[in-house]
């Protein structure tokens, strides 16, 4: 079988996994903190203990990997690395092929509840970005966003789609963006959520902005101040936190659900009152049950040590959309539009950075309704 062969894929955690990560989690020691903090500085003690135990003794592993694997999946190697992901073709003759990219710390899960929704209009390809889940380990350096964004051009060329749709957010929306750059004649447009957006130094950038976008304007500079630590340890030194998420369960939910506290909606008090506690912790076994939580923060590290990340690149000419939320989002209209091709915008009240399993109706409707604007 030759290396750029598309193989089938299942997912089959064996018991003793099942049962060393219960072991784990009933025998984690616990420290103490300040009284009286909440989340101003992490994630609370008792909240993560009550959560832990719960995926210890109640959230139920094998439901999730049975509705997992009720998607058809793969595995195909490019470039050294395997990328995993699912394939879920429509019954519609004329269906667009649509990748559906996931930002850090989520997987190929997040995407489970748009499936069915999106299913009547477009073949879905829905991947595990390099070093994530099924994507990893990482077989070697380099995975920037620009090489993460080739492979990708190169998956969708294996499985026979040469013109196609492109969907991220986050983190996975700066690899969209560079496929389309990358393919533009290829790509026949590129949809984002949780577009981030800086101003340049240009003080004109900053004249006449509306409510909104002051709000989102101090979202980003308190992101940048406050908000970013996990940003400098994993440009920094992943694999000296790895040690610890790697032997720790509750270490590795606790590195997760911060982030799920973080990036959702703003309204939900705690991170399962915007996303589902059990999907939030099948998507936290994924990175348990694979051993990644050092290879998936690999991509901070290389956007950190690549010249070219942030410095500035030619507009997008590919027709983008984007969908942008009240409370979370710091994506500006007039910073968008100098970076990309924006004919699609969308503002809607509730959800954060995670939408699709947010907010998935939401999600589907505005990919369907940006898609179909473009036929």
């Amino acid at each position: 079988m030759t290396a750029d062969a598309v193989r089938p894929f299942r997912i089959d955690v064996s018991a003793a996994d099942l049962d060393d990560l219960r072991d784990r989690l009933r025998r984690t020691r616990w420290g103490t903190q300040i009284g009286g903090q909440g989340w101003s500085r992490g994630v609370p003690v008792d909240y993560l203990r009550e959560l832990a135990a719960y995926w210890a003794d109640g959230y139920d592993w094998r439901k999730a990997e049975a509705e997992l694997n009720a998607l058809p999946q793969f595995v195909t190697e490019v470039d050294g690395q395997p990328i995993h992901f699912a394939h879920v073709r429509s019954d519609n003759p004329d269906a667009t092929p649509l990748l559906l990219i996931h930002d850090w710390p989520a997987s190929f899960a997040a995407f489970a509840q748009v499936v069915e929704p999106l299913t009547g209009d477009f073949h879905l390809v829905i991947t595990d970005t390099p070093g994530v889940a099924f994507s990893g380990p990482l077989t070697s350096p380099g995975w920037n966003t620009g090489r993460i964004a080739g492979a990708f051009v190169e998956l969708m060329t294996r499985l026979g789609y040469d013109r196609y749709g492109v969907q991220g957010n986050g983190g996975g929306a700066w690899i969209a963006a560079e496929m389309g750059r990358q393919a533009p004649d290829r790509t026949i447009g590129v949809h984002l959520n949780g577009l981030i957006t800086f101003p340049s130094d240009d003080p004109a950038d900053f004249a006449g902005l509306t409510e909104v976008e002051q709000g989102r304007l101090a979202r980003l500079q308190e992101f940048r101040d406050d908000k970013m630590g996990f940003n400098h340890i994993q440009s920094t030194r992943p694999d000296t936190l790895a040690h610890g998420l790697h032997d720790s369960p509750a270490g590795q939910l606790a590195w997760i659900v911060e982030k799920f506290k973080e990036w959702t909606d703003q309204a939900a008090e705690l991170p399962e009152d915007a996303v589902d506690r059990d999907r939030l912790l099948t998507n936290v076994s994924l990175y348990w049950f694979t051993g990644t939580a050092g290879s998936s923060a690999q991509l901070y590290y290389e956007m950190a040590h690549d010249p070219t990340a942030y410095a500035p690149k030619p507009r997008g000419t590919v027709p983008t959309g984007v969908i942008a939320t009240a409370t979370t989002d710091v994506a500006i209209r007039r910073f968008a539009d100098r970076d990309h091709n924006v004919v699609h915008w969308t503002e809607t009240e509730r959800g954060g950075n995670f939408l699709a399993m947010e907010q998935p109706q939401v999600f589907a409707d505005d990919v369907r309704a940006f898609f179909g604007s473009l036929r």
